[in-house]
């Protein structure tokens, strides 16, 4: 098991991130489903005021296997292109394309 946390910035914009937020108490059930067949486990999304989202998830074997997995799948490429017009990413792309990954410093068990 590798835990991960990571960064992501929704737009700065009082609509739009209650809209985000919106969506994520709806999560597609085969969205649901299939992040767990692709190993991601105890995932928690935290949010600021501004948008800027901490990321935290548990996966099976690593992290880009786990996002591999989930390339290949019609929910994970229907919620994308969904959750896209969302985010701040300069360099365009999707949303899970864009996650900056933070180096665990310290855990407690």
């Amino acid at each position: 098991m590798q835990r991960v946390g990571f960064l992501l910035k929704v737009k700065d914009d009082p609509e739009t991130i209650a809209r985000y937020k919106e969506h994520h108490r709806q999560v597609s059930p085969d969205m649901l489903d299939a992040l767990h067949r692709h190993g991601w486990h105890n995932y928690s999304l935290f949010m600021r005021p501004d948008g800027l989202m901490f990321g935290y998830v548990e996966v099976a074997d690593s992290f880009q296997a786990s996002l591999d997995g989930m390339s290949h799948e019609d929910a994970n490429s229907r919620w994308q292109a969904m959750m896209e017009p969302f985010f701040e990413s300069p360099d365009g792309g999707r949303p899970d394309e864009n996650m900056v990954e933070i180096e665990e410093v310290f855990h407690l068990d």
